[in-house]
């Protein structure tokens, strides 16, 4: 497959994906896109896909948290409204109703502390993050509705 194709067919699946999960992509799709060429270079270089945005190990278990959709993704949103590399954002942002925002690096030095595991109370998903995700992506209950499982 010629690799505009994978680039064009890896931006509609990830699309779909974050709609579903209640997010979107940004709304510059030139912007997405050229994200998203770096997520398949990542993939075609490593064997998985990077954040195109965060330097990489080559070691897929210390590159686990930047995989995407990273590991920060869902602070971010809830807190700046976009994640790191602004491929995902609220709907603030997608309506054009907000600009997207420098945002602050979560990821933690190598070596440094793990971060918790939080555990949705009525369907059991776990996600490993700084705070719960804003709503749960597998029952759609708000983040009051999680706990600190470890």
């Amino acid at each position: 497959m010629e690799f505009d194709q994978k680039v064009e067919d890896l931006y509609e699946k990830i699309k779909k994906q974050a709609e579903g999960s209640g997010y979107h992509l940004n709304p510059d799709a030139g912007f997405s896109k050229s994200l998203i060429e770096g997520l398949t270079i990542n993939e075609e270089r490593y064997g998985y896909m990077l954040c195109p945005c965060r330097l990489a190990s080559g070691d897929r278990m210390k590159d686990l948290d930047i995989i995407c959709p990273c590991d920060y993704r869902d602070a971010d949103i809830t807190e700046f409204g976009a994640c790191y590399c602004a491929l995902y954002v609220n709907s603030s942002i997608f309506k054009g109703e907000k600009d997207a925002e420098p945002i602050p690096e979560r990821r933690k030095p190598e070596g440094k502390e793990r971060l918790p595991v939080w555990r949705c109370r009525v369907c059991g998903y776990l996600c490993a993050r700084e705070y719960p995700p804003e709503f749960c992506p597998i029952c759609k209950v708000s983040s009051d509705r999680f706990e600190k499982f470890l």
